[in-house]
């Protein structure tokens, strides 16, 4: 038990003024701030808090959360400290009363009591944005100004509340939180449950202890609760006593607003219902929908007289409410009319409470969770309905942003990228999907830009049955756009009925930037980069480090530009490669400095990994794609290089593995299914490679990657006249990639047919003296023709110019024939390649 402050006690650079209230969260005091010369709100933890490092951890996350809103309608939290033995939280002193005055002593107009939550709403839209959830929002928990604006006090504090050592609960006034303890099956064990939040204002999800179900749309229930209240005086469920409460918010239909005040808007009474609707899913998904219809409401009101529609407080509700402003959780903010402490009457929960409350979570759960879990869903490439082809980059951007949030879900099934966007402009119905990528669910999207308006509709479709799950308009401005793409993943994820861990939500909530113009310029090179064209990729280089010159501490612009450093080095993908040592400097820079902004980005792990690997630093990439592949089981290119990479290590089986984990994520990427058959050739099963590489031509027949794998393992096979059809293709027209020019030449001369063979080596030899051509490839189209001498030259000159094509030099089957000479031993013992 803390020692009562008394007034002039320092505490840190705090001075105490007085001391003007109590309640669960422990002693209030006003106290001068010494250093800014302010007066604060000064609250004292409860001993028993500060003791329990458990409570106390989960307090720091809390207080550090509110700490970052800053909101003209948000209390500001300062300061989280210690001194002295006692722990405390600083936080903006409110010179007013609480909106519980407003509403039942002041019998304020109701367009009044409305402008007041339409500014509540708009704070709790910036918390909801960061991911905060108040989960005790009340009257007495927002206060008005003396200058006559909202401010809700005390986000996401509700959570440090726990279970009373008796198993009791604690009812005040306006202030009741019951807590409960749940027997497991068996009997054996128990855990501690909570309902936690006030009883008259909380959801049904929080007063059946479905603490896992609390999100956004529990502070919405909660609003709705005040917003009934502010127009009848009453509490939408008010009970005899508290159990009685609890029971009526779970089962009890809503009460009309129009029976209580008949006086009432209609559009007053849809907004309330919606607002407590029992399950989540119908009430308002967003509480900025709910602020603009309050707002419209408001305009409207202004044309009648105020007495016509004043809310209808009946003399019995006046009698029963006329304490709530002596609340003893949130006077302490108040300086004005009194300060009288509520007393605080304790009851012992007895068995029928624990079996109530059990039973009560038990129905809420049966009664809410009729929707299965969906546990795979397919995010459809969004429409830009703008009829304006410069914004594609903006519609393709948010759906691969989406894909990448929810990929990071441990418990979800997301299909990636490269997958979805082969139905990109096609028309296909959800069945057909569902069936093709083997999903439950699809998310399609339309997207409209009109000015700085953004407007993006969503709808979830069963695959099954082909009906709509959800469907959802966000209207935006493109200032917005960074909190949209996380307001839209948590929605999203709350319509799938997943079950989130606190750190599933951190993702979720995970913002990269702050700066829409550098979000904007990141999705502008990503959409370039997909594009996998060497004009394309200079382009993304260029927009990825405009993101960066916007927000230097942008980590995902940094992985962008890794991504292409590395691509743009890569001789089998691209034309015009830039020189190894320049693209695996680049690549590495960019990669370490996104790791360096965030530890914990598996893009940027896996981005490393790629280029540790490529610089022969075999232990440290197998070390970086583990933990990529920790951080994101959902990411699809770490699975695809490691599997290449444990191959190349001689660790086939494994890299078999990896790749069809690739596979599942992404089922119709045609390079994925090249991938596939490249472990397998490099693995020497060259009757499944070539079945592997018929399903990425039957994929793309335009793919020059299909074929060139193909080729390979037909090669491989001795089937030379298939072997050079599929190369051909490959090399057709002006795409000519260096591996599918050497890859022709070396099927020539395997074939007998040296004059062809030597041609095209002509034409490598001819491109080498304007862009960098590697001498791995070249040496190994002389080891198809059977001179050695040259091929052992070629490969120590890529050895010299650091070639990451000799990450190969172990597994690919076109060295074969060099295996037993001294001098490839010793390559291979200068590369450090494990034996």
């Amino acid at each position: 038990m803390n020692k009562e402050l008394s007034a002039n006690t320092a505490l840190s650079h705090y001075r105490i003024v007085s001391k003007v209230g109590a309640g669960g969260m422990g002693e209030v005091y006003l106290a001068e701030d010494m250093k800014l010369n302010r007066k604060v709100a000064l609250k004292i933890l409860p001993a028993d808090v500060a003791a329990n490092r458990e409570r106390m951890e989960r307090f720091v996350r809390e207080a550090k959360s509110a700490a970052a809103l800053n909101h003209p309608h948000i209390a500001h939290v300062y300061e989280i400290g210690e001194s002295e033995g006692r722990h405390f939280i600083a936080m903006e002193f409110i010179d007013g009363e609480t909106l519980s005055h407003r509403i039942h002593r002041d019998r304020a107009p109701l367009s009044k009591l409305l402008k007041y939550l339409n500014q509540v709403a708009e704070g709790l839209a910036k918390a909801h944005a960061a991911g905060i959830v108040h989960r005790d929002l009340k009257p007495d928990n927002i206060m008005i100004t003396r200058d006559d604006y909202a401010k809700v006090l005390d986000f996401g504090l509700a959570k440090l509340i726990e279970p009373e050592k008796t198993f009791g609960y604690k009812e005040s006034d306006s202030s009741e939180i019951a807590t409960a303890v749940m027997q497991q099956p068996g009997g054996q064990h128990s855990t501690p449950g909570m309902v936690m939040g006030t009883i008259g204002y909380m959801s049904p999800e929080q007063a059946s202890g479905r603490v896992h179900e609390i999100d956004q749309r529990s502070d919405i229930f909660s609003f709705g609760c005040i917003l009934f209240e502010v127009v009848t005086g009453q509490k939408p469920f008010q009970g005899k006593d508290a159990l009685d409460s609890l029971h009526k918010i779970v089962h009890a239909p809503t009460p009309q607003l129009k029976d209580v005040n008949p006086l009432a808007p209609d559009d007053l009474q849809r907004m309330v219902r919606r607002c407590l609707a029992k399950e989540p899913e119908k009430r308002y998904q967003s509480i900025k929908e709910l602020a603009i219809e309050i707002d419209d409401l408001v305009q409207e009101l202004k044309g009648h007289q105020e007495s016509e529609y004043t809310s209808q407080l009946p003399s019995s509700a006046a009698a029963s409410t006329s304490g709530a402003a002596r609340n003893d959780h949130l006077q302490p903010y108040a300086t004005a009319n009194g300060s009288n402490q509520t007393p605080t009457y304790k009851y012992l929960l007895t068995g029928l409470l624990i079996l109530m409350l059990a039973v009560g979570g038990f129905l809420g759960y049966k009664y809410f969770g009729t929707t299965k879990q969906i546990e795979s869903i397919a995010v459809m490439p969004f429409v830009n309905d703008s009829g304006n082809a410069d914004v594609e980059y903006l519609s393709d951007g948010m759906t691969e942003t989406l894909i990448s949030s929810l990929s990071q879900l441990p418990n979800l099934n997301v299909k990636a990228r490269s997958s979805v966007f082969r139905y990109k402009g096609k028309a296909t119905d959800a069945k057909t999907v569902g069936r093709e990528l083997n999903v439950q669910a699809i998310l399609n999207g339309r997207v409209v830009q009109r000015g700085d308006q953004l407007i993006l509709s969503l709808e979830l479709v069963d695959v099954l049955t082909e009906n709509a799950i959800w469907s959802q308009q966000y209207n935006r401005q493109q200032t917005d756009l960074v909190a949209l793409q996380s307001e839209i993943a948590r929605d999203v994820s709350s319509k799938l009925k997943l079950k989130l861990s606190g750190a599933d939500e951190q993702m979720l909530n995970k913002t990269y930037t702050t700066s829409p113009e550098a979000y904007q310029l990141y999705l502008k090179g990503r959409f370039h980069w997909n594009k996998l064209t060497p004009d394309d990729l200079h382009k993304s280089i260029g927009f990825f480090q405009q993101a960066i010159d916007k927000d230097p501490a942008f980590a995902l612009a940094y992985v962008g530009l890794s991504d292409t450093y590395m691509l743009l080095g890569i001789p089998d993908v691209m034309l015009g490669v830039i020189p190894p040592q320049e693209s695996v400097q680049k690549a590495r820079h960019a990669a370490e400095k996104a790791l360096e902004i965030d530890p914990m980005l598996a893009e940027a792990f896996a981005s490393r990994a790629h280029v540790k690997w490529k610089e022969r630093d075999w232990t440290g990439a197998d070390e970086d794609f583990k933990r990529s592949i920790a951080l994101n089981g959902n990411y699809s290119n770490a699975h695809r290089f490691y599997s290449i990479y444990l191959v190349c290590m001689g660790r086939s089986e494994e890299g078999l593995s990896e790749v069809k984990r690739a596979e599942e994520l992404e089922p119709l990427s045609v390079s994925v299914k090249a991938h596939v058959a490249a472990i397998l050739y490099f693995s020497r099963r060259y009757d499944e490679a070539i079945e592997a590489a018929k399903k990425a031509v039957e994929l793309d027949s335009s793919a020059p990657i299909a074929h060139q794998r193909l080729g390979g393992a037909y090669e491989q096979k001795g089937m030379f006249p298939e072997a050079i059809a599929e190369f051909k293709k490959a090399v057709d027209g002006s795409n000519r990639v260096q591996l599918a020019v050497s890859s022709l030449a070396h099927a020539f001369a395997l074939a007998g047919k040296r004059d062809e063979a030597e041609k095209l080596l002509v034409e490598l030899n001819e491109r080498s003296n304007s862009q960098y051509v590697s001498s791995f490839l070249i040496a190994e189209v002389y080891v198809a023709l059977r001179d050695k001498e040259t091929a052992l030259k070629f490969l120590d000159k890529a050895f010299a110019e650091r070639s990451i094509d000799l990450v190969l030099a172990k597994a690919d089957p076109r060295l074969d024939p060099l295996r037993d000479d001294p001098r490839f031993k010793d390559l291979l013992k200068r590369l450090n390649l494990p034996e």
